[in-house]
């Protein structure tokens, strides 16, 4: 409870610039609330972390709002449910930008999904900040220095560069077996490990793909060890993450299993089990602890608020929060230099050129955004993070004793 009482660091800098900055709020700004599209999986296979994002989301706003705002002016979460389909995300993202005209918009868990839709924000000069989606394809699609799209989330080019990394360069593994769903999250998975592996004068020794609602990837993993694969990196999405990992199992296999944050779901767990999943390995961002003040105090509000009893996805809650936070500080900046608005233009300026530190849950962000890159994360970001006893930890006790100390964007 003392956790729960404790103001933060980044409380403390909303309460002063709103206090501040509502000394001079006209009355009518005062009952006009900043409206936040928000897009995500709240439904279907992709629920566990879209409602993460949407819990994450709805924290922050509350935060806000009890500091008071924007100008005085609460801020107003407008929920869209993608259901992780990208007809429905881009239907979506036309209504919140088109017809309901948010100020800006928060979205997108599916790369496939955030694929479909970006156009509508880029066309229409709309801000769109991606804190769950890490398709590198996301934020390349259109030049940095003209793009409306940035991202509080790890591209999958740099969990490549990192799993590939331990995978080849600190364990010396080099028959790599790589599985991945036919999603554009697995096919932009399959490009960016190749092309790692083929820095390193390597490939990978087979490829395997499958669609999304597998259930058994047992007989294609029996190839992939009688072909002498050491090391076996999924790339997929909750339910087919775990699905592989039972898969594994039962077939007595016992390689070193690799994959993306997908892997430490709870929707996961839930399929497929601890025994299962014991050992297995995965990029992350954050993981579970309380050595971080900031992280515990997170920790303790998210789960008073959501009443969970094991996060859907601390990543995606943790980003999207950051994420909200960090609009905020882009929209404070952009009023101290008198202008005031809430477009896409002036929050691009102000993100591109992020003056003041926001001390965040994931990590302090100095200066996450530039002109010429749009991603707030680079690959010394990155933990690996296993399952163990059923809960997701360091893989490496070193990095649990310094998980207290956050790492920064190089």
């Amino acid at each position: 409870m003392g956790q729960i009482r404790t103001l933060t660091a980044a409380g403390v800098l909303v309460l002063f610039a709103a206090a501040s900055a509502q000394a001079q709020a006209p009355a009518r700004q005062a009952i006009k609330p900043v409206r936040v599209g928000l897009i995500a999986p709240l439904t279907g296979g992709s629920a566990d972390f879209g409602n993460s994002v949407r819990l994450g989301a709805e924290l922050a706003v509350k935060e806000i709002n009890e500091a008071g705002g924007y100008l005085g002016r609460p801020f107003e979460l407008v929920i869209r449910d993608d259901k992780a389909i990208p007809d429905e995300g881009r239907k979506a993202a036309e209504n919140l930008v088109l017809e309901e005209k948010v100020d800006f918009t928060l979205g997108y868990c599916n790369t496939g999904v955030a694929m479909k839709s970006i156009e509508v924000f880029q066309k229409n000069k709309h801000l769109l900040m991606v804190p769950c989606s890490q398709g590198t394809a996301v934020t390349a699609m259109y030049p940095a220095a003209q793009s409306y799209i940035f991202r509080v989330a790890p591209k999958d080019l740099i969990n490549a560069q990192f799993l590939v990394g331990e995978i080849v360069d600190r364990r010396q593994l080099r028959k790599v077996a790589l599985f991945a769903d036919t999603t554009g999250y697995g096919e932009g998975g399959v490009v960016d490990i190749t092309a790692e592996l083929a820095n390193r004068g390597l490939k990978p020794l087979l490829v395997t793909r499958f669609p999304l609602g597998v259930t058994s990837l047992t007989e294609q993993m029996r190839v992939a060890r009688d072909a002498g694969a050491d090391a076996l990196v999924v790339y997929t999405v909750g339910p087919e993450e775990a699905a592989a990992a039972k898969s594994r199992h039962e077939l007595g296999w016992k390689v070193p299993f690799f994959a993306p944050w997908p892997l430490s779901f709870r929707s996961v767990f839930e399929q497929a089990g601890a025994e299962a999943l014991e050992g297995t390995m995965m990029a992350q961002t954050i993981i579970h602890d309380t050595a971080n003040e900031r992280r515990a105090s997170f920790l303790a509000r998210y789960f008073q608020h959501s009443n969970e009893k094991r996060i859907g996805s601390l990543m995606a809650a943790a980003q999207t929060y950051d994420a909200m936070h960090l609009m905020l500080f882009a929209m404070f900046q952009a009023q101290g230099t008198g202008q005031g608005k809430i477009d896409g233009d002036t929050l691009k300026q102000a993100l591109e050129n992020k003056e003041r530190t926001y001390r965040g849950v994931v990590t302090t962000y100095e200066s996450p955004f530039s002109k010429d890159d749009h991603d707030a994360f680079s690959v010394n970001m990155i933990w690996l993070g296993a399952w163990k006893r059923g809960e997701v930890v360091f893989h490496y006790a070193d990095d649990a004793k310094r998980s207290s100390v956050f790492r920064r964007k190089e």
